[in-house]
């Protein structure tokens, strides 16, 4: 589908159903799969051969599915997972192992930070964050010979801050690692990391890309573009036999189109099991379809959001780089189509109080731990989302006390710019 617009990979990668089969991507609903013998069964346990034996490490439909978000973002291979924090991990973890240093950008999503910073500390593994406005030279020095990745959000949740992929990508590179971006909130139809130096790409596609609020999910794509056996002594897990599934050295076998994905799939999924169902698979599919005609809806309202509130005497800022005075409008215009994505965070000047004040008067938007689908929702992070950080890891993400995350759906937007009117009246 490479020689086809977005729009149309939206709706048709990923399957192409042959004569007399289903032309909606089928539900494999089936945990096993029968075969004529064993040894046609060992040849894919062997990875000699491509297949599917137990739907813990693939499925069909699950298949069909990543296949089309690897369309989209550009890349040559793809895996679905069942949550986009278990993408996050799984995308760290296939290279990441005890004693292993990443350099990640401190403005992320609170789970992500937590997970990094906290829970894959006990794993051995160390981080340092970094702000995503440093220098080159700054960026350079948080390196130290066991960095094994370069980690950051395309359009940071909740404080919108953008990265700046070329420079990311260019540091990591000249350290010989990769850089893993996630990008949720633009998804492909804004943003496509992997044009701009990025070697995989992660989503949580429980947001945007489901568009519902129906199934959580999560997706990992590999550009195929980093080359793991020029850098085998940095990545062992790649570029040595695996003893744990017959001696396959990945990289070799695989290439660097297909080394990423086949040990995340073959390895870590066998012992994590963090899959998606079929049935999720094919929600997701459904919102995949229509999903260049719902983002510039997002954007649009969410323009119009912005700068209504940042018309507002009693908001302090707006954060939304689609605001000619954000201080991320110059990279927004080089990396993100369309403005970026349907969310605007925005701060109050009364603090905490005045924030939950607003929140309690909304009518239309929902209070929901939620974001990115086409139902308007409304969060406080430092109450929610990051309620693990303390007031400096607040600052370093991003996320004041009076800080209010909202996101803009599909409703008409008049009367999403009444329901905000109405709530600040209460401030």
């Amino acid at each position: 589908m490479s020689d086809y617009s977005i729009g149309t990979r939206c709706v048709q990668a990923g399957y192409t159903p042959k004569n007399g089969e289903p032309r909606q991507v089928p539900i494999i609903q089936s945990t096993t799969f029968r075969y004529d013998s064993s040894e046609a069964m060992g040849r894919l346990f062997d990875l000699k051969e491509s297949g599917y034996f137990y739907t813990r490490l693939q499925n069909p439909t699950n298949d069909f599915v990543a296949a089309k978000i690897a369309a989209l973002e550009g890349g040559c291979a793809a895996m679905l997972t069942s949550s986009g924090q278990a993408a996050t991990f799984l995308s760290l973890f296939n290279i990441c192992e005890c004693g292993a240093h990443i350099v990640a950008s401190s403005s992320i999503y609170g789970g992500s930070f937590n997970l990094i910073a906290v829970t894959m500390k006990k794993m051995g593994i160390r981080a340092s964050f970094v702000s995503p406005d440093c220098t080159e030279e700054e960026l350079n020095a948080a390196f130290c010979e066991d960095t094994r990745a370069v980690f950051g959000e395309t359009v940071a949740n909740p404080a919108l801050t953008v990265l700046d992929i070329e420079k990311f990508a260019k540091a990591a590179h000249s350290h010989g690692v990769p850089l893993i971006v996630d990008n949720t909130f633009p998804t492909p139809i804004n943003c496509r990391p992997i044009e701009w130096g990025a070697d995989i790409v992660i989503h949580s596609t429980t947001k945007y890309m489901d568009g519902h609020g129906v199934a959580v999910g999560g997706a990992i794509v590999d550009s195929g573009n980093f080359d793991w056996l020029a850098h085998a002594d940095k990545f062992p897990g790649l570029c040595t036999p695996d003893e744990s599934y017959h001696g396959t050295c990945y990289a070799e076998s695989f290439g660097k189109e297909g080394a990423f994905i086949t040990k995340c799939t073959a390895q870590l999924m066998r012992d994590f099991g963090c899959i998606p169902s079929p049935q999720n698979a094919f929600y997701l599919n459904l919102g995949l379809e229509s999903l260049h005609v719902r983002m510039p809806r997002h954007v649009e309202n969410a323009q119009a959001a912005a700068e209504f509130l940042d018309a507002q005497d009693k908001v302090l800022k707006v954060n939304y780089p689609g605001l000619p005075g954000n201080r991320y409008h110059g990279l927004a215009e080089k990396y993100l189509h369309g403005g970026g994505c349907g969310v605007v965070s925005f701060e109050l000047s009364g603090g905490r109080e005045a924030a939950e004040r607003f929140m309690g008067k909304l009518k239309l938007i929902a209070i929901e731990t939620h974001v990115a689908d086409a139902r308007s929702c409304c969060l406080h992070p430092a109450s929610s989302t990051h309620r693990q950080l303390n007031d400096s890891q607040l600052a370093a993400a991003g996320v004041a006390p009076g800080l209010i995350r909202v996101s803009l759906g599909l409703e008409d937007r008049e009367d999403l710019l009444a329901d905000l009117k109405h709530a600040l009246e209460a401030v």
